[in-house]
């Protein structure tokens, strides 16, 4: 009987090297830096909604006559859940929904890292003008 060896060159190992490589790095990659760095657990929005609105007993999802909802409605305020960077959305949503419920305006403003509160800056100037409450929202 013939026994056929395949002689492989030095070229090739490296060519079948340098590709098993290539297919392993990218999964092992993230293994390196597992728990090297403190990462930030986000949540949806409706998550810190419902820490809020339970916190203050409120009402979640109110839905007013035009079917657009309150995120949260207390005896005293209409609640816009918003995070930092859509803050000047939420000061547009909570004077409507106030002036929709007769409840003073307030917003549930998220803050998920050090830069976010720069938008805080931002919202307070405007909250102050517009006698808007602001419900400070940080991560857990």
């Amino acid at each position: 009987m013939l026994s056929i060896q395949k002689n492989y060159g030095y070229a090739e190992i490296d060519k079948r090297k340098s590709k098993m490589i290539r297919l392993i790095l990218p999964l092992l990659f993230p293994l390196l830096f597992n728990g090297c760095s403190q990462t930030i657990k986000k949540y949806h929005e409706k998550h810190y909604q419902t820490l809020l609105c339970n916190e203050l007993d409120g009402k979640m999802e109110y839905v007013l006559e035009d079917r657009t909802r309150v995120d949260c409605l207390t005896d005293e305020y209409a609640i816009e859940v918003d995070f930092a960077k859509k803050w000047a959305e939420s000061i547009g949503q909570s004077l409507y929904y106030a002036q929709m419920t007769g409840k003073k305006p307030a917003v549930g403003f998220i803050v998920n890292t050090d830069k976010d509160k720069r938008y805080f800056n931002r919202l307070d100037v405007i909250a102050r003008e517009y006698g808007i409450k602001i419900f400070i929202i940080e991560k857990n």
